[in-house]
């Protein structure tokens, strides 16, 4: 099992910046895939970007292609996203996943999830 902690959520205006991280810990020697989801209120979560461990190739949701960036940290268990360009319609719960396998099954979710955190663009 992997156990996911967040953090960087909160508010900012649209046009701002916000970079949330992701640490892995417990059976991390397993885990290729890492990215994060996303669930505006009323809405299905869906997926924002994937990237794998191993090799870090990258996939990306058309809706954050060009604003969102995805990094690793191999040595810390970590992933962060930096997020520009932020729109109202970013605002949603972020969550980090991850998975033993990288491959087009990541854009449907991942095995292990973390608690969540808000990110909030106002207009």
């Amino acid at each position: 099992q992997v156990q996911l902690v967040e953090s960087g959520g909160g508010s900012v205006q649209a046009g701002g910046s916000l970079r949330l991280s992701c640490a892995a810990s417990g059976r991390t020697f397993s885990t290729n895939a890492m990215g994060w989801f996303r669930q505006a209120p009323g809405k299905e979560r869906e997926f924002v970007v994937a990237i794998s461990w191993s090799s870090g190739s990258t996939v990306y949701a058309d809706s954050v292609k060009g604003r969102f960036t995805i990094s690793r940290d191999n040595a810390e268990n970590t992933v962060y996203l930096q997020m520009n360009s932020l729109k109202p319609e970013d605002t949603a719960v972020y969550y980090c996943g991850a998975d033993d396998y990288f491959g087009p099954g990541v854009t449907s979710g991942f095995g292990s999830w973390g608690q969540g955190t808000q990110v909030t663009v106002s207009s």
